[in-house]
């Protein structure tokens, strides 16, 4: 006879898998792997030390070397190029009717190999501003059938009900002093093919998209664009369109494919046109060669003699302490169980 004792309940049945939540065995999943477990000795802490410092040190000789190769040559314009009579009211100088043309010398104080890339430099000019940078539509810089997609665009999305392209205030604030160059009497021509990445041309502005309504309505924020040319072919466009992430920043705007000799001197026909008087801010125009790591920055070359000159200094530190204040490498008399209040046991 039997009979089921207690209140514990029913066993299983038997066509019923009991599920478990115990992971799948494997060494990753358990830590099982073989690990490397170094143990950094005084030694290998000095040598470490050591050997960054000694690295470091002439990388940064060598890029501050670069860097100092660069010629470059700044000159700021946006107030020499107002009238005298104007400079108390230069806001209303900028916005007024007229050629505001400017002739200028710049002397070449060493000499600058081909090519002599030609920048505009802004200052005081927030291009990251959240609002300003969102005033765009990059669907409809790649494609015409996004042309009426202006809905993030505003206030520069339309006119007269018919929708401007390219959209937004960073196409509408486009760069638009001019800048050419002579030398003895000699026209120097700039050229302007290339000057934008080349992934932006073929990627990010389409082929068949051309301009339409841009710069129309009131008041206008900069450049024009040819209606006739598209939008992959208006390099100054995708220029301006990369925003800067600094309120100080360069944008190129040519290159001179002939060598500047030093001593020469470069007379400079400028069109001041853009508007930077309204926010105090600064243009300036430059002349630079290049290196192998690119314009003049001393950043690279510093960062690493800075990095380098403290790990040496450690280095020499730690070896220091370690010769004359030496200890057992797993001395269990340091632990701290096993230290008293008034010092080793």
């Amino acid at each position: 006879m039997s009979s089921t004792v207690g209140g514990g309940g029913s066993a299983e049945p038997s066509g019923v898998k009991k599920t478990s939540k115990r992971p799948k065995y494997s060494k990753f999943t358990q830590q099982e792997l073989p690990a490397c477990k170094p143990i950094l000795t005084p030694r290998w802490v000095i040598l470490t030390f050591l050997v960054a410092g000694v690295v470091f040190i002439p990388l940064g000789v060598i890029c501050l070397f670069a860097s100092q190769g660069v010629v470059e040559i700044v000159y700021r314009y946006d107030t020499d190029c107002v009238p005298p009579s104007s400079r108390n009211n230069m806001v209303a100088y900028i916005q007024g009717e007229g050629d505001k043309i400017c002739n200028r010398t710049i002397t070449v104080t060493k000499p600058m190999k081909h090519p002599v890339y030609v920048y505009y430099q802004l200052e005081n000019f927030y291009q990251n501003h959240r609002r300003y940078v969102k005033s765009r539509n990059d669907a409809q810089l790649r494609s015409p059938s996004e042309e009426r997609d202006v809905k993030t665009c505003a206030p520069e999305d339309n006119v007269g009900g018919e929708p401007i392209v390219p959209c937004g205030l960073v196409a509408w604030s486009l760069f638009n002093d001019t800048y050419s160059f002579s030398r003895n009497s000699q026209q120097l021509a700039v050229n302007k093919k290339g000057i934008s990445w080349k992934s932006d041309r073929e990627n990010k502005f389409g082929k068949n998209v051309f301009p339409k309504n841009f710069q129309t309505g009131a008041p206008i924020g900069g450049g024009t664009l040819n209606i006739s040319k598209p939008l992959s072919e208006q390099e100054d466009l995708i220029v301006w369109m990369r925003t800067a992430a600094l309120p100080t920043f360069r944008k190129l705007y040519g290159k001179i494919e002939t060598d500047l000799h030093a001593g020469d001197t470069i007379t400079v026909l400028l069109q001041n046109n853009y508007n930077t008087y309204s926010f105090n801010g600064q243009k300036k125009l430059v002349l630079s060669t290049t290196s192998w790591l690119g314009g003049r920055n001393d950043f690279l070359g510093i960062a690493y003699l800075t990095v380098g000159s403290i790990c040496l200094f450690l280095a020499v530190t730690f070896a220091v302490l370690y010769l004359v204040k030496p200890r057992q490498l797993g001395d269990p008399s340091y632990l701290s169980w096993n230290r008293s209040a008034g010092g080793l046991q």
